[in-house]
């Protein structure tokens, strides 16, 4: 049953979020998905989206990138308060709510790309936008630094780490680097704000002042003095700006080769945040879901077989194998985990439900606890209130928080998983 209801509601819960996208942009988060060519990437896009991907095993097989809608999974809170659902903007599969983001896939990017070798920039401008980054590594080791097959165990993953985020700071570097002497110039002689010019510069990378101020605190350089910037100055604070602004995930996949474990805890060594993964496990488990063959959770620890007289031999065989060799072993099969990472460790997201109605927890249709929305840690009630729509923010007199019942202010700090309900003098259209 778990398994149909996602497979039922999946597309219309696309064509919803694309709907919604303009209400949300205040808040809204893109998922970038990178890495050089041949290491799973577009199996983990298609495992995640259950969008279709050109998946094979050559350099370049992603010529356009792919933009899908995965979800982000958290504990659902109708449980709680002893009510049923009945999502609107989201789905909840038995105490599990799946809640729709935006993914982009970009082609392999291969060492140099930043200087246009191989397909070059305009990968690299495809993730521009992105938020947080989720790095597909091939931790067999099987495949060398230009994405091409090789024995297993012969690379190192983590020169491939190492490469994409040179490859980011270069690029990143690249387009500041012609303004900087004037931005520096300019900032010393007429006292113009530096956080303004670098902001109005690079706002097509998705950078925020935030970012900027964080990024030079980090680095402890001087915003007075740019002139004495070294060009090590300059290329150490960019690539801190990159760790800040585009903060990335890297996942180890291909766990199902014994030799990524080892890979892996190299990985981990590097101080660096990682999930194992099998993309293609997660990818046989959900396109079994999609045909009602077995019931599983994105995320689950383990599923059920609901048909195996429509099943052969051998693919019971490979199911029992994903269960024995792959969830057993690590858990499930990382690809939701790493997406809950990058968006709730990462990006600092939390869960909040808000609805109209605090007695049935319901918006004006009636439906119960309708939206879940995903919002920064630190947003405020009335922030919440401009996020569901303008008027409700303009409007803002207070807001009530569902469990204890207590009316709150415009100030008043989310808490992951609260339900609140909005007072405004304006009705949200």
């Amino acid at each position: 049953m778990q398994g149909r209801v996602f497979a039922n509601n999946a597309q219309d819960i696309t064509n919803r979020v694309l709907v919604k996208c303009d209400m949300q942009k205040s808040y809204s988060r893109l998922l970038g998905i990178v890495g050089k060519p041949n290491t799973g990437k577009s199996t983990f896009f298609s495992a995640a989206t259950l969008a279709p991907a050109e998946i094979a095993n050559y350099p370049f097989t992603t010529i356009k990138p792919n933009r899908g809608v995965g979800y982000v999974r958290t504990p659902c809170v109708h449980e709680e308060f002893n009510v049923s659902d009945n999502p609107a903007n989201s789905i909840c599969m038995s105490g599990v709510r799946l809640i729709p983001i935006e993914f982009i896939d970009c082609a392999g990017l291969v060492p140099g790309a930043w200087e246009g070798r191989g397909l070059g920039n305009q990968f690299l401008d495809e993730i521009r936008k992105a938020d947080v980054l989720i790095h597909i590594v091939d931790a067999s080791g099987g495949t060398d630094c230009e994405g091409r097959l090789c024995k297993q165990g012969e690379h190192d993953p983590l020169e491939d780490v190492r490469f994409l985020e040179h490859e980011i700071t270069m690029w990143m570097a690249t387009i500041l680097k012609k303004d900087w002497p004037k931005i520096a110039r300019t900032t010393e002689a007429e006292s113009k704000d530096l956080f303004t010019m670098l902001e109005e510069r690079l706002s097509g990378l998705g950078i925020r002042r935030s970012h900027l101020v964080e990024a030079l605190r980090k680095t402890g350089l001087s915003g007075e003095k740019l002139t004495f910037w070294s060009d090590e100055d300059f290329l150490k604070f960019i690539d801190m700006l990159r760790q800040v602004s585009k903060p990335m995930l890297i996942v180890a996949n291909k766990m199902d080769i014994p030799i990524s474990q080892a890979n892996l805890a190299r990985l981990r060594e590097s101080n660096r945040i990682v999930v194992p993964v099998c993309a293609e496990a997660e990818l046989a488990l959900r396109r079994a879901a999609e045909k009602q063959l077995i019931d599983y959770r994105p995320g689950d620890c383990n599923f059920k077989i609901n048909a195996p007289e429509r099943l052969s031999e051998s693919q019971v065989k490979a199911l029992e194998i994903i269960r024995e060799k792959i969830l057993l072993d690590l858990g499930s099969t990382g690809v939701q985990e790493a997406v809950n990472t990058a968006f709730f460790k990462l990006l600092n997201m939390i869960t909040v439900y808000p609805v109209e109605d605090l007695e049935h927890l319901s918006n004006h249709e009636g439906r119960v606890l309708p939206d879940a929305y995903l919002v920064p840690y630190g947003t405020t009630a009335r922030q919440l209130a401009y996020i569901i729509h303008t008027e409700l923010g303009e409007g803002f007199i207070y807001a009530v928080e569902a469990r204890e019942g207590k009316r709150v202010g415009e100030d008043y700090v989310l808490k992951d998983r609260d339900v609140v309900s909005i007072v405004s003098t304006r009705k949200r259209a």
